[in-house]
């Protein structure tokens, strides 16, 4: 396995820093493993970033001269394909995800290798762009971040960039719409081509029945059509799909969930995403703000605790001592929860002998409230039954005519080793292609099992995984949620 390849000067270690991660997150979707995705990862890393040396080695500045190139990281996910292939026609094909090895079997693979006019127009579309634009598009797009971490890495205004991007979204379209003139498609592709370029062009305009009947069965003027259409957020993923390929709406998926991670959204007491902004005087001043208040909140909490009350083996006594401080270790939340040994109104003195070590385990994220102020009163009736162990989330992340995206994501009271969720579906409606899951699907009844790489979840931790799916008449909320066969309360 070769060394990864040393940076030439400080903005290529940059670049390095910013396209490893991606290119790793790729490689672990196609290979079995996380050793065989390092191995991947590095080779892919090699092969590309000396593709990308040469590329700009030979670009000669005048008009027409421009070499048509991918940007840097759509250009490494591309040698990741192309390495993986290599693997493939090697003999090492074992080290790769089954589905992958089926797909470079295919006449999917082989269009991203074939002639040019017949490669996906989301790919030639932005290969035809200049390589400024283009990266401003898949970063904003495809990678997630933040318009004012996008302009910092181009160098752009952060006043215009929102700007830019609509202007270059616009050009993305047209080289799209002018590539897809270019396929070699037949007369009734032909003949629909003003007619689907007209009807994307607007977000009120309604498909024609006849050409939606069309896209249902034709490949390449559907993908068209997903790189024509702008509104809508359809434009990611046509984006991804085109450009990598296998695994593309998968990687698209992950990348958002790692800018998500990295925002510190969705973090108890941390600002909302927008806000949020690396290294800026407002985040630093908010999330100031925030640790002062959960101070504030633990002092006063611990003081609450600390005071004598009227007896010492009544209810009161008991409730009191199952308070603990805001900022406490993670039993905040369920401090007043039944165990399988006992219930909330056990004997003071026990309490305390038992959670006295717990209050001196900091928690460096400030706690929600509502365990501390809950209060298990002289009559209190212990709970007969035990409250569903999964929460689950159904978000309908994107619909369009006979398709839709979703994503399911479950909170588990316990910890994991693997998982099934399923559901039933109301009106018919069928999955696609899944990510971060594997579907079955039996009529309306579909089952997720978790993949390789995400079957564990800690306690009180979420698993997620989408899909793209069609319906007919209605998309109503499916029902019945499970997980591992046990029934889950839907919010």
């Amino acid at each position: 396995m070769p060394d990864l390849p040393t940076p030439q000067d400080d903005t290529e270690a940059a670049l390095f820093s910013e396209c490893w991660d991606a290119v790793l997150s790729y490689a672990d979707l196609c290979t079995s493993g996380s050793l065989t995705a390092h191995q991947l990862a590095t080779e892919a890393f090699t092969l590309g970033m000396r593709e990308v040396r040469a590329a700009a080695s030979t670009h000669v500045r005048g008009a027409g001269s421009r070499t048509a190139r991918l940007p840097t990281i759509p250009a490494l996910l591309t040698a990741v394909r192309t390495t993986a292939a290599a693997w493939e026609a090697d003999g090492q094909g074992h080290k790769l995800d089954p589905e992958l090895r089926l797909w470079l079997n295919s006449e999917s693979a082989t269009r991203f290798s074939g002639p040019p006019l017949g490669r996906p127009v989301a790919l030639r579309g932005l290969r035809d762009m200049q390589e400024a634009d283009a990266a401003l598009l898949w970063l904003a797009e495809v990678e997630a971040l933040p318009l004012p971490t996008v302009a910092r890495r181009l160098g752009l205004d952060p006043a215009t960039v929102a700007d830019e991007l609509d202007q270059v979204r616009g050009l993305f379209r047209d080289r799209c719409h002018r590539a897809h003139l270019d396929s070699p498609i037949d007369a009734q592709c032909r003949s629909y081509a003003r007619l689907l370029d007209a009807v994307t062009r607007s977000p009120v305009a309604e498909t024609p029945g006849d050409l939606s009947r069309h896209l249902a069965t034709c490949v390449r003027c559907a993908e068209a059509a997903a790189c024509l259409r702008l509104h809508g957020g359809g434009l990611p993923g046509a984006l991804a799909g085109g450009v990598i390929g296998w695994g593309g709406l998968a990687y698209l998926e992950r990348r958002r969930r790692a800018t998500e991670v990295r925002l510190g959204a969705g973090r108890p007491g941390g600002a909302d995403p927008d806000d949020r902004e690396e290294g800026t005087g407002r985040s630093r001043v908010l999330r100031g703000g925030l640790l002062a208040a959960a101070v504030l909140l633990s002092a006063l909490a611990l003081g609450v605790s600390m005071m004598p009350f009227g007896g010492s083996g009544d209810g009161t006594a008991a409730a009191q001592d199952d308070r603990q401080p805001v900022a406490g270790p993670g039993v905040s939340r369920t401090a007043a929860r039944p165990t399988a040994t006992g219930s909330p109104s056990a004997p003071a003195s026990a309490t305390r002998t038992e959670r006295a070590p717990a209050r001196q385990k900091p928690d460096p994220e400030p706690q929600g409230t509502s365990s501390a102020t809950h209060r298990a009163g002289p009559t209190s009736v212990p709970a007969t039954t035990r409250p569903a162990g999964c929460r689950v989330a159904y978000e309908l992340d994107n619909q369009w005519p006979d398709g839709f995206q979703a994503t399911v994501s479950v909170t588990t009271d316990e910890a994991l080793a693997g998982w099934e969720v399923s559901w039933t579906f109301r009106d018919g409606q069928q999955v696609g292609q899944m990510w971060d899951a594997t579907v079955h699907q039996n009529g309306p009844r579909v089952t997720a099992t978790a993949a390789d790489y995400n079957k564990t979840v800690a306690a009180h931790g979420t698993l997620s995984f989408g899909f793209l799916g069609s319906w007919t008449d209605a998309n109503r909320t499916p029902h019945r949620f499970t997980l591992n066969g046990a029934p889950c309360t839907v919010s």
